[in-house]
């Protein structure tokens, strides 16, 4: 399959181009448009039970979009909901993902869409919750964000820290830790960012440019002034 990322500084799509016989899975309503040669159905990756997990408990739909090039070679466009950017992740299949809620767009067949439960102290603290996707295979996957998509590429046993409002991915043989932002928790408080993620390195730490929560907070302060 080939692809490409189509308007990258603003409401991105993929495109991908299908040879006969070959699939993507995509979330729900992902499909903007396709050649009359793909069809599009619902599917569902991991049983009743792995849809009900991906609905409940990080947002994700129930039923994938599954789009296979069944009459000849083709291409289809694919889109999020979010004004934010897409990104590709190849996996090879020797580590898997974790992903926000609702970060996953799409991927090749082969690749896997679960969930995972983080640790106690991630579960409560994090924005993210107990249960996050995990995205597993070997294969290409494409993420979606609010905001454009940054990589922070972290040495061996280096250190940095992210707003938990501003994760998107990570690796799964990379830890991370919930602390305070400052030395206190009234300094903390005050600066606004309260409880950070603390990420040792080595790995690759994806994050957006944007934070849906204080979005919608500045959102609600705006309509309630008008």
């Amino acid at each position: 399959m080939k692809y490409e990322i189509l308007y990258q500084d603003a409401f991105p799509l993929v495109k991908c181009d299908l040879q006969r016989g070959e699939k993507i899975k995509a979330e729900s309503d992902a499909m903007v448009a396709m050649s009359d040669t793909l069809e599009v159905n619902g599917a569902m990756n991991g049983g009743i039970i792995g849809g009900l997990a991906r609905r409940m408990f990080t947002g994700e739909s129930f039923f994938f979009q599954t789009i296979d090039a069944v009459r000849g070679d083709g291409s289809v466009l694919l889109g999020h909901p979010a004004p934010g950017g897409i990104i590709d992740v190849e996996l090879d299949g020797s580590y898997s993902l974790r992903v926000q809620k609702t970060g996953f767009l799409a991927a090749t067949d082969s690749i896997q869409v679960d969930t995972t439960m983080q640790n106690l102290a991630q579960g409560l603290f994090s924005r993210e919750g107990f249960f996050v996707v995990k995205i597993s295979g070997r294969g290409t996957v494409f993420l979606s964000s609010y905001g454009a998509i940054h990589a922070i590429n972290l040495a061996d046993n280096e250190e940095y820290i992210v707003d938990n409002g501003h994760l998107v991915a990570w690796p799964d043989y990379m830890n991370y830790k919930i602390e305070k932002a400052s030395n206190g928790w009234i300094s903390s408080f005050m600066s606004g960012e309260c409880l950070v993620c603390r990420f040792r390195g080595p790995g690759v730490v994806l994050i957006q440019t944007r934070n849906p929560a204080s979005f919608r907070q500045w959102l609600g302060t705006t309509l309630n002034n008008s």
